[in-house]
């Protein structure tokens, strides 16, 4: 299969083959996702072969329009109708409770619930609409890599295994979506993102956020709460912070592999003077990093030689929680400690 590189002026060719039952990648301002017609199983069970996903990861349906929320959704309260308000289109997803059979078990991983966002990006809503369809979108990437944020990235890692992608340009946000779950008594984030627990508590008062580790047997909500995700082939460590990098590079240049940095350009600037085989811009902010983080993991999975990556941490506040949320499941946890 020759997988095409659609402009945002071929919206209605990308749109074709989705209702022929093909797949799709489409940007959105968050990561590029991989599109498929979410009430055609048999086009679903693709995104899943594609990507080589496990099936119980269940998927997040995207939207162009409210009333395919509600045509689908058991009832919508008026948390979900201020969130909406609020935030869409944009980079929040809202678990809600579905209607009896309302999508097969193969978009929800078998539970009774389904995860919605309207994404904001104009080729992408136009692509829902001349679909006349929702449609999955879990990230276009092989499961477990980095996120992509560029056509390019998803070329990598689907080129002769879809029909096609939008190119876009690069996403703004670079994280995924944040998703909180309206389907219990109390709403709680499941997976942190640039929608802070701070603003959406403006909208709709306390909410907690998810302590909850899945277990091996047990079907995640959402995505990205079991599994490995993220990862390069170089094994990734956190750097703390900005001044913990001397020791950092230190440690690395005695393990007698190439290593490359990733940090804001202050830090680099500051390690000029030592050997290192490759660096990677995060910008001058937290804000920066976190629109780059993915792309610099790609980066660095394009040179095999480098085996280390030393990359820089954030306090977890704000964008920085979700950042370092990705960067955690990257590192497989593993931080750089000079103790």
């Amino acid at each position: 299969m020759e997988t095409r590189r659609y402009t945002t002026k071929q919206i209605e060719q990308a749109a074709a083959d989705l209702k022929a039952g093909k797949l799709v990648a489409f940007p959105t301002e968050t990561v590029y996702g991989l599109g498929a017609d979410a009430t055609n199983p048999e086009a679903v069970k693709q995104v899943y072969a594609a990507k080589g996903r496990p099936s119980d990861n269940p998927l997040i349906v995207h939207v162009a329009k409210i009333s395919t929320v509600e045509h689908y959704a058991a009832g919508v309260s008026q948390q979900f109708k201020r969130l909406v308000d609020a935030f869409w289109p944009g980079s929040l997803t809202i678990i809600l409770p579905l209607k009896h059979a309302a999508f097969d078990t193969v978009v929800t991983g078998g539970l009774k619930t389904a995860a919605f966002r309207m994404p904001n990006n104009a080729a992408t809503l136009a692509l829902i609409e001349a679909a006349g369809v929702p449609l999955v979108g879990p990230s276009a990437n092989t499961s477990g890599k980095p996120s992509p944020t560029l056509a390019d990235h998803v070329l990598h890692d689907l080129n002769g295994k879809i029909a096609g992608v939008i190119d876009d340009g690069p996403t703004g946000v670079g994280l995924e979506s944040t998703v909180i779950d309206l389907s219990v008594a109390t709403p709680v984030i499941l997976r942190p993102g640039v929608v802070t627990q701070e603003a959406i508590e403006r909208v709709i008062g306390p909410i907690r956020t998810n302590q909850h580790r899945v277990s091996a047997t047990e079907i995640p909500k959402a995505p990205g709460m079991k599994y490995k995700h993220y990862a390069p082939n170089a094994q990734v460590y956190i750097v703390p912070s900005a001044t913990d990098f001397k020791a950092a590079i230190s440690w690395a240049s005695q393990q007698n592999v190439p290593f490359g940095l990733m940090a804001v350009d202050q830090v680099l600037t500051q390690q000029s003077a030592v050997r290192f085989k490759d660096q990677f811009s995060l910008g001058n902010s937290v804000t920066s990093a976190s629109q780059h983080l993915f792309e610099g993991l790609r980066y660095f999975d394009l040179n095999p030689e480098i085996k280390i990556i030393l990359v820089q941490g954030f306090e977890k506040l704000g964008v920085g929680l979700a950042y370092m949320n990705r960067l955690e499941k990257a590192a497989g946890q593993q931080y750089f400690t000079s103790k």
